[in-house]
């Protein structure tokens, strides 16, 4: 089972997209489901909320980011000894 991808996750890109000068580990917001979710519009903006780039994006190329601690073993983490 893997964590599904809502409206206004911040996720983080796992992949580097040179023609659009982002690189892996850049930070973005989900703004559009598309597809029913087999794509995602990522907003990526600098520090004073200024959006520099704005791109759809497959599931596999982007993880959501987390900022509480799990209560237990997120779904998608592997199970361990």
């Amino acid at each position: 089972m893997t964590i599904p991808i809502k409206l206004l996750d911040v996720v983080a890109l796992m992949v580097d997209l040179p023609d659009y000068k982002l690189w892996r580990g850049q930070v973005g917001t989900v703004v559009e489901i598309l597809a029913d979710g087999a794509a995602f519009e990522v907003e990526f903006c600098d520090r004073e909320g200024r959006t520099y780039e704005s791109v759809g994006l497959r599931p596999d190329q982007i993880m959501v980011l987390h900022y509480e601690p799990w209560a237990s073993q997120p779904p998608s983490a592997p199970e361990t000894a």
